[in-house]
């Protein structure tokens, strides 16, 4: 089976006015899904990222810049990821759809992790 990456992007501004409850509602809602995956054998791995925007590097001239992300224009930032195993593209979409994160706003990114490169 092929691995795929599941890049959970997100605002955290969509958030700001959820309450306390409903915040452990829907994480209740990744949680059922996150177990599911793991009872059918697809799930390989996954982490909630902080809602800072982390450290951006990137070589200019010679020299590595670093800045805090994400830039001030952007509202999005890389929320979380899962890993998941799935026979192709098309069956890692089928099981990306029934993801929670689907339904509060946000958008995933699905990209096959390189088997040449474990």
């Amino acid at each position: 089976m092929a691995q795929f990456m599941l890049l959970l992007h997100d605002d955290p501004a969509d958030f700001a006015d959820v309450s306390p409850a409903e915040i452990q509602r829907i994480i209740g809602e990744y949680t059922a899904w996150r177990e599911r995956l793991e009872a059918e054998g697809r799930l390989v791995g996954g982490r909630k990222l902080k809602d800072e925007g982390g450290r951006h590097m990137r070589r200019v001239g010679g020299e590595v810049r670093v800045v805090d992300g994400p830039y001030a224009e952007a509202k999005e930032v890389l929320g979380g990821y899962f890993e998941i195993e799935a026979a192709d593209y098309d069956e890692a979409i089928a099981i990306s759809r029934e993801c929670p994160h689907l339904c509060y706003g946000g958008r995933i990114e699905l990209r096959q992790v390189d088997p040449l490169h474990d």
